[in-house]
This record gives structure tokens, C-alpha cells and sequence, in this order.
């Protein structure tokens, strides 16, 4: 049996152990469990378990796939992935914004922020051309 019938099997007994925790909080009743917190922990155990389970899989079949192919193209993917963070990184702002409970957000995390929407924006754009490209492309 594969590594990744394992680890299918493997999350597939997790899910179901959290549908169980689930439905047995949901027959609890809200009251008991703000109470109690029966089944919260639980809960987040098993969805913690589930995140690293995913997390070990696409870390260990992205570098077994990086390893068996062309590491050229994946070296010049990543380094423009990286160029584009860079150009997001310096587009953005550093403005200083409220937040919620009063305090200031911080130049550092504000300019982080409007990197990350950059580099969503950057990322759209050009998922979205690639994918009119290729339209194209099939139809003559």
C-alpha cells in the first residue's frame, strides 16, 4: 500500500472522528458546551491533526515531484514568485490604521498587508491571463 492511500485512509478515520465530535456537541446543546466546553478541544485536536497531516503530504509529494522533474523551471517559477513578492512588498504603504480596539496598527504590518494584496492582485491577474491566453490558444 502507497504513502498516499495511507494518508488518505488516515484522514478519512480523522474527518469522521470530527463529523462524530461534531454531531455529538450538536445533540450536547449550546449551554452544556459553554459550560463544560465538552468537545471544543477535541474538536480543534482533531482539525490540528488534520492541518498537519495535509501540511507533512504536500511538503513530502511537492519535494518528491521537485526532486523527479525539471528543477530549472521550478528554481525560475519560485525566484519570479519571489520578484513579485518584492514588487508587492514595495508597492505598498505603510499607513498607520486604527484598529478595532483603539490601537494603532503598525507601520511593519501594514506594509505586509498591502504586500499581501498585492501580490493576490499580481497572482489574479495573472492566473486570469493565462487562462484567456489558453482560451484562445484552443480556438484556432
Amino acid at each position: 500500500m502507497g504513502l498516499h492511500k495511507i494518508i488518505k485512509i488516515v484522514g478519512l478515520i480523522l474527518s469522521l472522528i470530527g463529523v462524530v465530535i461534531l454531531g455529538m456537541m450538536i445533540l450536547k446543546g449550546d449551554n452544556d458546551i459553554k459550560e463544560t466546553g465538552w468537545g471544543v478541544d477535541a474538536f480543534i485536536n482533531t482539525a490540528f491533526v488534520m492541518l498537519a497531516l495535509v501540511v507533512i503530504a504536500v511538503v513530502f509529494f511537492g519535494l518528491k515531484g521537485l526532486m523527479s522533474g525539471n528543477i530549472k523551471n521550478v528554481l525560475i517559477i519560485l525566484g519570479a514568485f519571489i520578484v513579485i513578492i518584492g514588487v508587492s512588498y514595495g508597492l505598498a504603504d505603510n499607513n498607520q490604521l486604527p484598529l478595532p480596539d483603539g490601537e494603532l496598527l503598525t507601520k511593519s504590518n501594514s506594509k505586509w498587508i498591502g504586500a499581501g494584496l498585492y501580490t493576490f492582485y499580481i497572482l489574479a491577474i495573472i492566473a486570469i491571463g493565462s487562462m484567456v491566453v489558453s482560451g484562445f490558444k484552443k480556438t484556432k
